[in-house]
């Protein structure tokens, strides 16, 4: 990681689950980072924003859905954006949420894949 990359520590205890946040802003301000954790972000009317995970740099929609695994830098951008009410759910969890068991049975192995491909983020369809 760069140094001059921020590693944020985010409100989530030991003992939580997840910690969720939901919030509507006119912009987005806060500067590329990492966290140990995992973050599920919805991005809803922000078109032309710009999202930056990892390597990749891409204009988003209007809507999207992203998975951002554990140390992989993140963030959004303004850019082209117009929007002046974005609406943004997170939800960030623990990597040890699911334990290796739990993630071996037969019914998770669609979700212990998932977990895996996030280390690059994952970009879910509409």
């Amino acid at each position: 990681m760069p140094a001059d990359l921020l590693r944020e520590i985010i409100p989530l205890t030991k003992n939580d689950c997840f910690t969720i946040f939901s919030r509507t802003k006119e912009k987005f301000d806060f500067p590329l980072h990492y966290h140990e954790e995992f973050e599920l972000n919805f991005i809803q009317n922000a078109k032309n924003a710009q999202r930056i995970i990892g390597d990749h740099i891409e204009l988003i929609d209007d809507l999207e859905l992203v998975l951002v695994g554990a140390n992989l830098q993140h963030g959004w951008f303004n850019h082209k954006c117009k929007s002046k009410e974005i609406k943004e759910i997170t939800i960030q969890f623990h990597r040890d949420l699911f334990d290796e068991k739990f993630l071996s049975r037969n019914q998770m192995h669609f979700i212990k894949n998932l977990l895996e491909k996030s280390s690059r983020g994952v970009l879910f369809s509409r």
